[in-house]
């Protein structure tokens, strides 16, 4: 699991780099990487979210990510399997990930 944190969903992290790491560890216990704060939607969206975005649609086809939290699942060979709502807790996802590295 990666996170990468976007500011661009209602101003939800608008700390620093070490801020954002601090406060997900902290209240959430995340113990996965967290990356560089980027963006996600736009002009400046970054090169991985413009790959993902055009390999995996969202609702109706959508490219844009609607949310914070909306979650892409990527095989060994870097194939986007899939795209997953911001509602969807990774939690949800156990078996879908244990199957994909079986």
């Amino acid at each position: 699991m990666l996170a990468f944190p976007c500011n661009q969903f209602g101003g939800q992290e608008p700390g620093t780099n070490a801020e954002i790491l601090e406060f997900a560890q902290t209240n959430y216990g995340v113990t996965f990487p967290m990356h560089a704060k980027i963006e996600v939607n736009g002009k400046g969206a970054h090169p991985l979210y413009q790959y993902l975005k055009r390999a995996a649609r969202g609702i109706l086809g959508t490219a844009a990510i609607k949310w914070n939290f909306t979650k892409f699942i990527v095989d060994r060979q870097g194939k986007v399997v899939e795209r997953i709502a911001s509602n969807v807790k990774p939690r949800d996802l156990v078996a879908k990930l244990e199957g994909l590295l079986g």
